[in-house]
């Protein structure tokens, strides 16, 4: 399972630097705690960093299900493609909000594939 929470702990340090960016992008912009609305760029940076938020809560458990029930290797592999998915969605969309359109289909695509993997590892477990 080691490659799954390397891949796990990439995946967060990912999440925190999308966070730092938010904070930088507040002082450059101008936007002071609490808003979330003011500079366009402000705003597509924000919610890269809420995004990944929201996809994380899926990402998380179903790449460590999918881990110990599936293959950790696969897993890991799968959260590669999240990781970079991430990357790809948060470059895209900072430039222009139509643009994140190929970042978000590789995390959604990933996260799919995570989900149902682990879900047929576990009734494949039970039977």
């Amino acid at each position: 399972m080691e490659p799954v929470f390397i891949v796990l702990l990439i995946a967060l340090l990912e999440y925190l630097t999308f966070g730092g960016l938010v904070a930088r992008a507040r002082a450059t912009y101008g936007v002071q705690a609490p808003a979330t609305t003011g500079d366009p760029t402000f705003e597509r940076i924000y919610r890269v960093q809420q995004n990944t938020l929201e996809n994380l809560v899926v990402f998380v458990p179903a790449i460590w299900i999918f881990g110990l029930y599936v293959d950790p290797l696969w897993a890991s592999g799968l959260g590669v493609l999240f990781v970079v998915g991430r990357a790809v969605y948060a470059a895209a969309y900072i430039k222009a909000a139509d643009k994140r359109g190929p970042g978000a289909a590789l995390t959604g695509l990933t996260n799919g594939v995570l989900v149902i993997g682990a879900l047929v590892g576990v009734v494949i477990g039970l039977l």
